[in-house]
């Protein structure tokens, strides 16, 4: 089974799960997305997406696709054909090699916990 999501205004209003891109399309249509897109003519688009992309990688090995797993209030951003997350932080920063959302300070890396602070816009050791 594939997955496919739909979309308004470039961000992601519904994830469903459909017929493999493998299998042929009903006749007058040529792929699947058209087809669903039909399902929800409300819609602007319904694009594919695969569960087992995440930051631009498979998680199988595989060949990544759209750069991640679609989910509702996700953008997709058509010029580069990819899913990308809700920014959570005003402060991040889109990493194009990734299509996730990134600190403009690396976390350190000494075993202790960190959580980011935005109002500081760095990083503090985490009680827990």
């Amino acid at each position: 089974m594939a997955h496919y999501a739909f979309i308004k205004d470039n961000i992601v209003t519904e994830v469903i799960v459909g017929k493999d891109e493998t299998e042929t399309a009903p006749e007058g249509f040529a792929d699947w997305e058209e087809y669903y897109l039909t399902k929800r003519p409300d819609q602007d688009t319904c694009k594919r997406t695969s569960y087992n992309t995440v930051a631009n990688e498979h998680l199988e090995n595989g060949i990544s696709f759209r750069g991640n797993f679609a989910g509702i209030g996700m953008s997709y951003d058509t010029e580069n054909d990819v899913f990308i997350p809700i920014k959570k932080f005003e402060s991040h920063i889109l990493n194009e090699n990734t299509w996730t959302w990134e600190p403009p300070i690396p976390k350190p890396d000494d075993g202790i916990n960190y959580v980011w602070d935005e109002t500081s816009t760095n990083w503090i050791a985490s009680e827990l």
